[in-house]
């Protein structure tokens, strides 16, 4: 049997009270251990911030990419 299993078969036959008190426990601990995910982790990383690209388009570039070489299989737009 491992850690995990014994703690399981402590815990299940704890009143209610008990339980509500090792919960909270348990739960501020989590808090005090808890480490940030490293920055190179792509699927928690903050975004990036395109408003540049977005702000430098103007009407005036309406139609600009209208030419363009589509690649097989997507649609063009208007």
């Amino acid at each position: 049997m491992n850690k995990i299993e014994e703690i399981e078969q402590a815990v299940e036959p704890l009143p209610l009270q008990d339980f509500v008190k090792l919960a909270f426990w348990a739960d501020q601990r989590r808090k005090q251990l808890e480490i940030s995910p490293p920055v190179t982790d792509k699927g928690l990383a903050p975004g990036r911030d395109r408003s540049a690209f977005l702000n430098s388009y103007s009407p005036q570039d309406e139609g600009l990419f209208c030419g363009a070489i589509i690649a097989p299989g997507i649609e063009r737009l208007g």
